[in-house]
């Protein structure tokens, strides 16, 4: 799927943005399927507004993206839901985990949405994998900022997907936890041919990117 934003400027930034050096906001971009991309940018500057905006969680902008071909405008309601659980998954900067769910009920509940892309044991060789098998059945309320990112993060891959959108996905995972995470994922995307987006504050080697980006 090719994602292509042509000169989105978000509506409550549109007095705040920079007339010039952005490489997203109000210029033309086109990602494809299988890239690797790197959004840098401070506070501020709109990171989670972009990924909002990707995810059609917010219409509130000017400009036009298009999917494959198809004007977001247009993918709506069954078609948008569709698009989500088949096309694109995403990692929020704010996780937006159910607290009183364990661990795993919270990932379950988004590899049961459809068809399972995978089998309930994969959950647990990825918790494994990233030191968090041991709080799987404790109320992810309970758990570490750091834990719920690692929730976050596999059940961000229990879909199928052709991109996966990441806002600030290790920003309280210590080197070690962060490496462990960001080959998981590289994994998962080759697995899967997929690309992904992914914002942050600062420059880091935590993938090969196929392009880093200035907000």
């Amino acid at each position: 799927m090719k994602i292509q934003l042509d000169h989105i400027i978000p509506t409550p930034l549109k007095d705040r943005l920079s007339q010039n050096g952005s490489a997203i906001w109000n210029t033309s971009v086109q990602f494809t399927q299988g890239e690797y991309i790197k959004i840098k940018a401070p506070s501020g500057t709109g990171k989670t507004t972009l990924v909002h905006i990707l995810y059609q969680l917010r219409h509130d902008y000017e400009g036009n993206i298009v999917l494959d071909d198809r004007p977001a405008t247009a993918i709506t309601g069954d078609a948008l839901a569709l698009l989500r659980q088949k096309q694109v998954s995403i990692i929020f900067q704010d996780l937006r985990l159910f607290p009183q769910l364990t661990a795993r009920e919270n990932i379950e509940l988004k590899r049961v949405m459809q068809e399972p892309f995978y089998a309930s044991s994969v959950i647990n060789e990825m918790a494994s994998e990233l030191g968090i098998e041991k709080i799987l059945d404790q109320e992810a309320g309970l758990c570490s900022y750091g834990e719920q990112q690692r929730i976050a993060i596999i059940r961000s891959l229990m879909q199928p997907f052709e991109w996966l959108i990441m806002d600030e996905p290790f920003s309280h995972l210590d080197i070690e936890n962060t490496k462990k995470a960001a080959a998981l994922i590289a994994r998962e995307c080759r697995k899967r041919d997929a690309g992904f987006i992914i914002t942050d504050l600062d420059e880091d080697n935590h993938f090969v990117y196929s392009r880093q980006l200035h907000l």
